[in-house]
């Protein structure tokens, strides 16, 4: 039975920092080749510490995969750009085994620092919750400081285990996240 999401995908818009817009909304199928297209926008940088490997092109399985979700144990929900491409997205990915769910998230590079990463993170997370999970994991670059950051201000880290430059986190979401990013601190 599809979930309600999947029957009737909810969109909303959301006015980031800098006063540009953006509407969220769950992935759908037919997002396959945007996907595709996201990742040739991304710099290599961006790609790399999201997948950790820089391709030329996101395989075409890989791009099937992200877009066919069931809404439940599998979920992405992406940001589209006023111009009507996807410009980030979040998911997860449940373990039914230890009832966690892996967590990755993408933001197109001229998109970066105008908040919509958190505003991505708080949606997803709200979402899982909503379907009754509550533990999350993330793989993250060490030296990727912004993710990390994120991921501090709306989680709670239970367990943090670096080896070979990734950060492993088991997280649960803070009850009162805060969803400001911080400031840039004035040298002293």
């Amino acid at each position: 039975m599809l979930s309600r999401a999947a029957r009737s995908p909810s969109m909303r818009g959301v006015t980031l920092k800098d006063g540009t817009t953006a509407v969220l909304r769950p992935i759908r199928p037919e997002d396959e080749p945007e996907l595709s297209a996201l990742y040739a926008r991304l710099s290599p940088e961006t790609a790399y510490q999201r997948f950790f490997t820089v391709m030329a092109r996101l395989p075409p399985s890989w791009a099937h995969t992200f877009a066919n979700v069931d809404y439940e144990r599998r979920m992405a929900i992406v940001a589209v750009s006023p111009d009507n491409r996807l410009i980030a997205v979040a998911r997860y990915d449940l373990d039914e085994t230890s009832n966690e769910a892996e967590i990755a998230i993408v933001v197109q590079d001229q998109w970066q620092g105008k908040g919509l990463g958190t505003i991505l993170l708080a949606e997803l997370l709200g979402y899982a919750e909503a379907q009754g999970i509550r533990r999350f994991r993330a793989d993250v670059l060490t030296e990727n400081r912004r993710m990390l950051d994120l991921l501090g201000r709306l989680t709670r880290v239970l367990e943090r285990r670096t080896d070979r430059g990734v950060t492993s986190l088991l997280m649960v979401p803070c009850p009162q996240a805060n969803l400001e990013e911080p400031s840039p601190q004035a040298p002293s």
